[in-house]
């Protein structure tokens, strides 16, 4: 296996009789394949190659990508393509980018290749549209009588335009069935058109909301960006601030000077209301990229992107792989995120790749958050980003009060959640008409089912964690794997009837507190399993908005984006959650996840209100937290981190073994262990069972490098991967830069 560029003469071209052809599939290299008589191919050109006994579909690559040195294959010995498909090229930096992205991650190139051929279908033209024009001749002659309605066909399809018969039908306001009879007349000729483009071009032109003195000068910033090469930025904004607004006017420029633009969100479950303050922007709605679109969907935008013909793509981190050929901008909203961080397959994050992106394409990239990741701060004091800051609320709206509740203090009644303080603060919010927002990233009822006659756990058989009841469903569930049993009604271990409780508070629970105290308050749940998909997110929006929910009670999706202009309190359960368990990244996440929920309090003219209920008021995040004092915590987390070294003053990558048999996977991980690398600057703890030892079904063990800033943990592991035999009944992952250490 081995690639080989396309040999040339200095003037007059020659034949080319090879191309190297890179499969979606998970191989280190490209084939070598032949070039049919007659036949023109080029890199980027996707094609049908044989593989075997079967056909695949594969990309022409322009470079070698495999072992060097290797003897090309005979010419006699090499198999055709078949096959050239009518589809745009693959982007020249796509294919670098997709070089890029293997060559850091240490995957396989055809994985990654995989992620950037995610609607195979696509690459088949769309199926013409079948349309009616007139025919020449009068109406008599097809035996016809020329009735008002078939008069009013005539008089439309004058112009010699083709229609489709919908449009036909509406536009006269005939039956479709008076069209069908005069195209089986032969009164009208039955003709193919190529289908309409599926999105609407935006509209850079219209205007804008208003901007105030900082929003402008920061958007006159950014527009200056556009078109003049690479460059990173990050929009740094308090909560409210209008950080949206902001880069719309990027969007407007990139759009206007001929772009395409690609923005980045977290989780497109939240994109509702950035999906309609777009639409009210630029008068059309963008293409959307995520796992909810439907196979003809994805078909469709796919190949749209591809086209050009979608000019702003809105998506998940797997919208960083689409083939955009005129791409002149990237937004990664709320940068911070750990969504970002794909941790399975090919193991990348988003935001890290996308500035990569926009580097091998010389374009602008800009990073938006309310409280950026540590890593881009310290790039911004480093000078590698530029930083704009936006410090006050849009609209003269203020920041709301952060107060800490201490449970050790005033602690919850009884069976119930909530501290007085903040049972207080619900009657008070709900009595002056306004919403409040209860917060705790615990979803279903309770985390934990114990027999109360023999203290037995209900656990996944699949994982190492326990099941989680969600009573509404009736149903324990495993939130890893999926694993589903309904509710039993005796203990699985001792047999006793009736001995099963419910320890430790999820959402629901929560709700069924709240809606007990307050019977007529309209009570709404948000988590990620009561939702269907975007439209049933942006249907509760649409309530929240027109004031038909009065507390609404969710997990971590409530903390992002959403903008409800009547939330004045905020009530976060347990605001000590995420902090322990030894994650380097624990105090961080906790600072962003509860600065972002707490953001959603007092967002227009009336006053926000948050109450923290936690065991440990001094901790850095929640003395930070109700302080106001956001730099003070990132000085101290920063050197908490150079402290012990660690990211971003060190390099981190994680190698992980997996095996049905706990015995295939300890032995694998003791090789590992005896072949770890070793030299100054580089450090390899493990290996040891992960902290889900088991997950799915797999007995897991993990090992983790620790280099200096100034090696590249890539090479190392590459040799180091290369002198241990993997066996067929195991499987090894690689985590560069891993967020994850579960």
């Amino acid at each position: 296996m081995r690639s080989s560029g396309a040999s040339s003469a200095a003037h007059q071209p020659e034949p080319v009789e090879r191309v190297s052809v890179l499969l979606p599939l998970p191989l280190s290299g490209a084939y070598d394949y032949g070039v049919p008589d007659g036949a023109e191919v080029a890199p980027g050109d996707f094609v049908i190659a044989p593989l075997g006994r079967r056909s695949v579909l594969g990309v022409v690559w322009d470079k070698p990508l495999g072992e060097e040195g290797a003897e090309p294959v005979p010419k006699e010995r090499l198999r055709e393509i078949e096959e050239r498909l009518p589809a745009p090229p693959m982007p020249e930096t796509l294919r670098r980018f997709i070089e890029w992205v293997a060559s850091y991650t240490v995957a396989p190139w055809g994985a990654v290749l995989r992620m950037a051929i995610s609607a195979p279908a696509a690459l088949l033209p769309p199926k013409p549209v079948l349309a009616a024009r007139a025919a020449d001749a009068p109406l008599e002659e097809f035996g016809l009588k020329l009735t008002p309605a078939r008069a009013r066909i005539v008089r439309l399809l004058a112009d010699g335009m083709p229609r489709v018969l919908s449009e036909i039908a509406d536009e006269t306001g005939v039956g479709v069935g008076v069209v069908r009879q005069m195209l089986s007349a032969g009164a009208l000729e039955q003709v193919e058109i190529p289908p309409p483009p599926p999105f609407a071009a935006p509209d850079p032109r219209r205007p804008g909301n208003d901007l105030s003195a900082a929003q402008e000068d920061a958007a006159r910033q950014l527009r200056e960006t556009i078109g003049a090469g690479y460059s990173v930025t990050l929009l740094d904004g308090v909560t409210g601030s209008g950080k949206t607004e902001v880069y719309f006017e990027a969007i407007a420029s990139a759009l206007a000077a001929g772009r395409q633009v690609l923005v980045l969100l977290p989780e497109i479950a939240l994109s509702a209301q950035w999906l309609q303050r777009f639409e009210r922007r630029f008068g059309a709605r963008p293409a959307a990229w995520h796992s909810d679109l439907t196979q003809a969907e994805r078909r469709t935008t796919w190949r749209a992107v591809a086209e050009g013909t979608a000019r702003l793509v809105v998506g998940a981190r797997s919208a960083l792989f689409l083939p955009l050929p005129e791409l002149g901008l990237i937004i990664v909203d709320e940068e911070h995120e750990g969504a970002y961080k794909q941790e399975d397959g090919v193991h990348y994050h988003a935001r890290d790749m996308a500035v990569v992106r926009a580097h091998l394409a010389g374009i602008p990239i800009l990073l938006v958050s309310a409280t950026p990741s540590l890593e881009t701060l310290v790039n911004v004091e480093a000078g590698r980003y530029r930083a704009l800051h936006l410090p006050d609320r849009h609209g003269g709206a203020s920041l709301p009060r952060v107060d800490a509740i201490d449970l050790r203090r005033e602690k919850p009644s009884p069976r119930s959640w909530l501290a007085p303080r903040l049972k207080e603060a619900l009657v008070e919010t709900l009595g002056a008409g306004e919403q409040a927002l209860l917060y705790l990233n615990r979803r279903g009822y309770a985390p934990l089912t114990l027999c109360k006659a023999c203290g037995h756990r209900l656990n996944c058989p699949n994982c190492t964690a326990w099941l989680v009841e969600h009573r509404l469903a009736g149903r324990l569930q495993c939130h890893h794997c999926g694993h589903s049993v309904a509710l039993p009604r005796q203990c699985p271990a001792c047999g006793t009837e009736a001995s099963l409780a419910a320890y430790g508070p999820g959402v629901e629970r929560v709700a069924e507190e709240v809606a007990a105290l307050f019977p007529d308050a309209r009570i709404e749940l948000l988590a990620s399993d009561t939702l269907a998909g975007p439209a049933a997110l942006g249907a509760l929006v649409e309530r929240m908005e027109k004031r038909e929910i009065d507390v609404l009670i969710g997990t971590q999706i409530v903390a992002k984006g959403h903008h409800f202009p009547d939330l004045t309190l905020v009530g976060v359960i347990d605001a000590d959650l995420g902090l322990a368990g030894g994650d380097l990244r624990a105090a961080e996440r906790t600072f962003q996840l509860l600065s972002q929920v707490a953001g959603r309090a007092g967002r227009a003219e009336r006053p926000g209100r948050v109450l923290l209920q936690t065991y440990d008021p001094a901790h850095p995040v929640i003395a930070a937290l109700v302080k106001g004092d956001r730099d003070r915590f990132i000085a101290e987390e920063l050197e908490a981190r150079q402290r012990a070294w660690m990211p971003p003053f060190a390099r981190l990558a994680a190698i992980i073994v997996q095996a049905r048999d706990p015995e295939t996977a300890d032995g694998l991980a003791r090789a590992l262990g005896r072949t770890r690398p070793k030299g100054e600057g580089i450090e390899v703890l493990g290996p040891a069972p992960a902290p889900f030892a088991v997950l799915r079904g797999w007995h897991r063990r993990r090992l983790l490098m620790r280099t200096r800033r100034d090696i590249a943990p890539q090479p190392l592991i590459r040799r180091w991967l290369a002198e241990v035999e993997v066996p067929s009944a195991a499987r090894l992952a690689v985590d560069i830069d891993p967020y994850s250490f579960l």
